[in-house]
Formats: C-alpha cells, sequence, structure tokens
C-alpha cells in the first residue's frame, strides 16, 4: 500500500506576507472609537451645512474655513482605521490647494473638489448607521449574556461597516478610471497644441532663415550664370556670395534640426546632454547622474528640454551663485531636480515658460513640483514614469 505524498508548500521570499488581520477585541476598540468620535463627528457635520447655507455672508466663509479641515481630520481618522480592518490603504484624494491662496479661494477649491462631498456623505452614514453598527458592537462585547453574539458578530459588522466608509471615503473603480480618462484627454490635447505650436516654431524658421538664404543662392547663382561670360569676375564673387549664404543656411537647418532633438542628446544620454548644459551656463552647475540606464527617447528629450528651461530660468532670474542638477531612478520613476541658491520666489504661473515644462511632461504622465521660498533655496522636481533600457551609469560631474 502506497504511503500518501506529502505536499510541500514553498514561500517566496520576494512575497510579502499578507497583512495580519486585527482581531476581535482590536475591532472592538476601533468601534469604542468610532462612537467617541461621533459627537464630534456630528458637530462639523452641523458647522459645515450651516456654513454652506450662509457662505454668501464672510461668517460663513469662517466656519467652513474651520469647519472643512476638522472634519478632514475625523474622516482621516476613520480612513486609517477602515484600512487596518481591511488590510489595504484607504487613500485621501483630495484636490490640492496652491500655497499662498486667500480665504475665498480655499474654500471654493474645496467646495469644488468631490472628495468634500463624499465626506459630508460619509459623515451622515458616520452618525447613523455607521453609530449603531459601532455601538452594536461594543454592547455585545459589554454584556455578558450577548458574548456570543459579540465572539461570532464583531468581526463581520466591523468589516462591513469599514467597507462603508471605504466606499464613502475613497473613489470607486469607475470614477478613477473617468478621472483617468479626463486627465489623459487634458494631456493629451496639450500635447498635440505643443506639437502644433512646435510645428509652427519650425516652419517659421524655415521660412525665415534656411528658405530666405537658399532663395539668395539661388539668386546669386542665376546672377552669376547670366553674367559669367561678360564679366567673369563678377560671376565668381557672385558664385563665393552663394557659397557663403549656402554654408549658413547649413547652420540654420542644423540649428533647426537640434531644436527637434539635440545630437547629444542622442548619443550621450539624458545625463551626457544635461552636463553639456551645465558646461554652457556662467555660473558654476554640479550635475549628479544615479541612473542605471536610459529612458526611453521621448521621455529624455521631454526631461532634457525641462532641464534646459529650468536652467534658462536661473541664469536669467534666479541671481545664484551656484546651481545643480540630480537625476535618479526609484520605482520605476525618473526624477530630476533642478536647485539653485538664489533668491527664490519662482512662480510657474508668471511666465509660459514653466508651463510649457507642465505640458511637455504631462504628455508622459509626469509632474513638476516647485519649492522656492523667498531667499531660497529653489527645488524644481521633475517626475516622470517609464522604463529604463540599458544598464549604464554615469558618474557625478561637477562643472566650473
Amino acid at each position: 500500500m502506497d504511503e500518501p505524498e506529502e505536499t510541500l508548500v514553498l514561500e517566496h521570499p520576494d512575497v510579502p506576507a499578507p497583512p495580519k488581520q486585527p482581531g476581535r477585541f482590536k475591532l472592538t476598540g476601533f468601534a469604542a472609537l468610532h462612537v467617541l468620535m461621533a459627537v464630534p463627528t456630528l458637530l462639523f457635520f452641523i458647522l459645515i451645512v450651516v456654513g454652506g447655507v450662509v457662505a454668501v455672508a464672510w461668517v460663513g466663509l469662517g466656519i467652513l474655513f474651520l469647519a472643512l479641515p476638522a472634519g478632514r481630520w475625523f474622516a482621516g481618522r476613520h480612513r486609517l482605521i477602515a484600512s487596518r480592518i481591511l488590510g489595504a490603504p484607504v487613500p485621501a484624494e483630495y484636490r490640492p490647494v496652491p500655497k499662498g491662496t486667500h480665504l475665498v479661494g480655499r474654500v471654493l477649491i474645496w467646495a469644488r473638489d468631490p472628495m468634500t462631498w463624499r465626506d459630508l456623505a460619509w459623515m451622515l452614514f458616520a452618525v447613523t448607521l455607521g453609530f449603531v453598527m459601532s455601538l452594536l458592537t461594543v454592547l455585545l462585547f459589554l454584556a455578558i449574556a450577548t458574548g456570543a453574539l459579540w465572539w461570532y458578530g464583531a468581526e463581520p459588522i466591523m468589516r462591513y461597516r469599514a467597507r462603508l466608509d471605504r466606499g464613502l471615503l475613497s473613489y470607486g473603480t469607475t470614477e478613477r478610471l473617468e478621472q483617468r480618462v479626463q486627465v489623459l484627454t487634458e494631456t493629451r490635447a496639450s500635447s498635440i497644441d505643443h506639437s502644433a505650436a512646435e510645428l509652427r516654431r519650425i516652419e517659421r524658421d524655415l521660412h525665415d532663415g534656411a528658405q530666405a538664404r537658399l532663395v539668395s543662392v539661388g539668386m546669386n547663382l542665376g546672377l552669376a550664370e547670366s553674367m559669367y561670360a561678360e564679366d567673369p569676375e563678377q560671376a565668381a564673387r557672385l558664385v563665393a556670395e552663394a557659397r557663403a549664404t549656402a554654408s549658413a543656411a547649413l547652420g540654420d537647418l542644423r540649428s533647426v534640426v537640434r531644436g527637434i532633438h539635440p545630437p547629444v542628446l542622442a548619443d550621450r544620454g539624458i545625463s551626457g546632454a544635461v552636463q553639456a548644459l551645465a558646461l554652457d551656463m556662467a555660473l558654476p552647475v554640479t550635475v549628479t547622474s544615479e541612473l542605471p540606464g536610459r529612458p526611453p527617447a521621448p521621455v529624455e528629450s521631454a526631461v532634457y528640454f525641462a532641464v534646459a528651461e529650468c536652467l534658462a530660468n536661473i541664469g536669467k532670474h534666479a541671481g545664484a551663485a551656484n546651481a545643480w542638477v540630480t537625476l535618479r531612478y526609484a520605482d520605476g520613476v525618473l526624477v530630476t531636480v533642478v536647485g539653485d541658491d538664489g533668491r527664490g520666489g519662482a512662480n510657474p504661473d508668471s511666465g509660459t515658460g514653466m508651463r510649457g515644462v507642465m505640458r511637455r511632461l504631462a504628455a508622459f504622465d509626469g509632474t513638476m513640483t516647485v519649492s522656492s521660498p523667498d531667499g531660497g533655496p529653489t527645488l524644481i522636481t521633475l517626475e516622470v514614469p517609464c522604463a529604463l533600457s540599458s544598464q549604464r551609469t554615469t558618474p557625478s560631474s561637477p562643472t566650473d
């Protein structure tokens, strides 16, 4: 008789263990926290509703300015509890408020944020059905006669409460897809506009530069041909002028090509190309690259021109003594930081150059973050998700 086969289960070392689920006592503790926070949640819900009704007056704006952040704080605590119960994060996806936004503008951003209205719906749930569910869990634990009901009921009640919290306090799959489609539509439209503007620039450069010079070459050669028999010396001078003009036209064409895709970028990659930009600066620029490979060519081009714009702004406006550029790759994202020790106060909304950088990066789902307090330093962080193609590293290179 054969012995039964032994099943051997191997755990892969690279696969993280699932998070430990909270037990009944911890779930009951979470329920008690829900009960304790129900009263202030109700208070701030009332304040937000009242503030919204009387928002036409300054007192209403003041109430909203204080009550909305407080309501978000309580919502954040419930997100944290729900994430621990469910073993998965419940993100707070509020719209960012730009630094320095005044009271009215801040309240308007909050009012237009769909997550604010989700918070209000959650508050109403938290002080009604959610409160009943959490209170029931606590009462079942405290009553000796209901110990068995608590033992079997605490876990499903609290997990269902956590799923309801998550459903109200974070976007669902459909909403995320809708937001993603909207973002992609906006970025692609911006990319198309940028491409059309680039084509117009190239056409203008060719028309005003190389084309005009080539027309002049043709005219000079035509005159030289007609004058060759009667005045060979003048014809030779015209041919020499045509040759010089043709060389200038070739230079114009090379400039246009460099504006489309710089040869140094194709030859040396983003690290070498940024070092070449640094060498052209009037102030010392230190370039540090920790890239284990090369990004795709379109990403390299976008980051190159973004860094070029940032360095140009440093040279024109920062009044800096030193600048630096850092390139690194982490978690599938190419991160480029351009900094300087200048006067600070950089505002990406004050010029078209930085907005162009944002549009260029947005086409690749990239972002730009600016930190520039008065007095400096200024740090511009460019992040673009991408994959690297080859294992090559460019060492650090200070330039003077």
